[in-house]
């Protein structure tokens, strides 16, 4: 049950902009309606409107119900698996695949089709939801995850993730000349004030974020980088890149809205994994080949520029 004293700053402010400051996992959406249901308390008195004058020193007091548990259905999709084990599940995700159900989306996930695989055979620490699932990557991000088959791996995995021990680079296609042959950009990332569904450098509820950068190739108008995570923000990459102005080709949320190549999606790769297994202390990397559709843009990429250089 979250408790929200009342700083300065928060004064002349209504409560439910106050609650989606605070609560940044939350929808403004569902914090208006946690306030109509008497889910929220100011000074212990439950308040059933969204607009009230709050005072400094006031105690904002937040029941946030159970979940509803949701029963996720095994689907016999084809995965790309490229290490399997009694604890540690690696998979190779192809760009348009969801890595778990969400509202809206139960259905067609990579965790429906891990279920169907392993059966019950994955941890449970992230519920009905989200068995198994150590990390996320991107919808439209292709690439290594890797998945828990037990709660003890699960944590293991998790801790490393936490100590920033675990291998993960990624290849993208940037737009513009990257100057620098390689170079760490090291922000503050938190949900963009003008859209929940975005981050941005320094928005609300921020958190610190390391990316480290490695040009690969130059291709003039484009580039193509190495981005090694420290950390793991949402969108942490695509957020970086675009916020120096170079975002990654194909990215319609924080690039420019009009394609110049036939892609769906961002040409966003994660490349390599590595991480210490849970059972036998010995460290594993795995890496994987770019898909099919960022290698034509390569493709075409280098043969523009050859053809550029002969003339």
């Amino acid at each position: 049950m979250p408790k929200i004293k009342i700083g300065d700053g928060d004064l002349n402010k209504r409560l439910d902009v106050i609650l989606s400051n605070e609560l940044v996992d939350i929808s403004r959406s569902r914090i208006q309606s946690l306030i109509l249901e008497g889910c929220v308390k100011v000074n212990n008195e439950t308040i059933g409107k969204k607009k009230i004058k709050l005072k400094l020193g006031d105690e904002i007091e937040v029941l946030i119900p159970e979940p509803i548990i949701l029963d996720v259905e095994a689907e016999n999709m084809p995965i790309e698996i490229v290490y399997e084990d009694d604890d540690v599940l690696v998979i190779n995700k192809p760009s348009g695949m969801v890595v778990h159900p969400a509202i809206g989306n139960y259905t067609g996930t990579l965790v429906n089709a891990v279920m169907y695989h392993c059966g019950d055979k994955l941890s449970s620490i992230n519920g009905v939801i989200r068995p198994g699932v150590v990390h996320r990557i991107d919808k439209d991000t292709s690439g290594l995850i890797m998945l828990a088959k037990n709660d003890k791996a699960h944590e293991s995995l998790s801790k490393q993730l936490a100590d920033h021990t675990v291998t993960r680079e990624y290849w993208a296609i940037v737009f513009n000349n990257i100057k620098e042959d390689s170079f760490k950009i090291d922000t503050q990332i938190g949900r963009d004030e003008r859209d929940r569904k975005k981050r941005a450098v320094n928005g609300t509820a921020s958190k610190r974020a390391i990316t480290n950068i490695e040009v690969l190739e130059r291709f003039g108008n484009y580039t193509l980088i190495k981005a090694v995570l420290e950390t793991g923000r949402t969108h942490q990459i695509r957020v970086h890149l675009a916020y120096l102005k170079h975002p990654l080709v194909g990215d319609v949320i924080y690039g420019p809205k009009k394609q110049v190549f036939n892609v769906d999606g961002q040409l966003l790769h994660a490349k390599t994994l590595g991480f210490v297994h849970p059972r036998t202390g010995e460290y594993m990397e795995f890496n994987s080949e770019i898909p099919e559709s960022f290698q034509r843009i390569l493709n075409k990429l280098r043969r523009d520029l050859n053809a550029k250089e002969k003339s």
